[in-house]
């Protein structure tokens, strides 16, 4: 006999901000990182908005409500920047820009729901944080901050287009896409206990720190040239990576 077992979902705090208007999409497509023109209505995308030197002024999550309605979602604490950024670059753009209150919940594994709460039992926050390191999925104030290149915590590879038309921070972007490479990237790490802040080490030297950890798993950024089967350290603890 199969049991179905119920999935799990967990409210996600955010904060939202609407541009509506004829210029919307056109606006839109000159300031994120990814293409919200081919958006169809009821579709999103993830992106980025970014200084010129690419530097995160934060991750969105951008939904097409209708050919001229937008609606992003991020971090609760980014919402009055990405307001204030996108509010000072508009010049003559005809778009309105506001706040708006909607309700946010995550289906672990799963996709994100707006204004309707998903069938499900709701999971603890340890759960949910589990889940989300599992998924390499960044967060901002632990893996994300203005000192983040994107391609190191794997965001060039979900938050950014590389056929579409510029944006403040593309020619960065783009050269360390096709030129570059970056000296670090985000891993899940096995670990028995970690602490955020902690340093991961190899063969004596100094690899890389942990950003996020809940038992038996962390989450962190490590050096690229340390071996995917290397015996790593964390706080006199031994780690591989996941």
């Amino acid at each position: 006999m199969v049991i179905q077992t119920s999935q799990r979902i967990a409210r996600r705090p955010r904060a939202f901000i609407g541009v509506i208007g004829p210029d919307a999409a056109d606006y839109l497509q000159r300031m994120v990182s990814n293409d919200v023109e081919a958006l169809g209505p009821g579709d999103s995308c993830e992106a980025l908005l970014l200084t010129p030197k690419a530097r995160i002024i934060a991750p969105l999550k951008v939904l097409r409500r209708a050919g001229e309605d937008f609606l992003l979602l991020t971090e609760p604490e980014l919402g009055d920047p990405v307001l204030a950024e996108l509010t000072r670059m508009r010049f003559a753009a005809k778009c309105e820009l506001a706040p708006e209150q909607h309700e946010s919940w995550l289906i672990l594994g799963g996709d994100e729901v707006i204004d309707e709460r998903p069938e499900g039992e709701e999971a603890s926050e340890e759960e949910a944080e589990r889940a989300r390191i599992e998924a390499v999925e960044p967060r901002w104030g632990n893996e994300l901050d203005e000192r983040v290149f994107p391609a190191e915590a794997g965001l060039d590879r979900t938050h950014i287009s590389f056929t579409k038309g510029c944006y403040p921070g593309q020619e960065p972007i783009a050269r360390l896409h096709y030129r570059g490479h970056v000296n670090r990237r985000l891993r899940v790490l096995d670990v028995q206990a970690a602490t955020p802040g902690a340093e991961i080490v190899h063969e004596g030297k100094s690899v890389g720190r942990v950003t996020s950890a809940v038992p038996g798993l962390a989450l962190g950024y490590v050096r690229t040239e340390v071996p995917d089967d290397a015996e790593l350290e964390i706080a006199g603890a031994s780690a591989r990576l996941h």
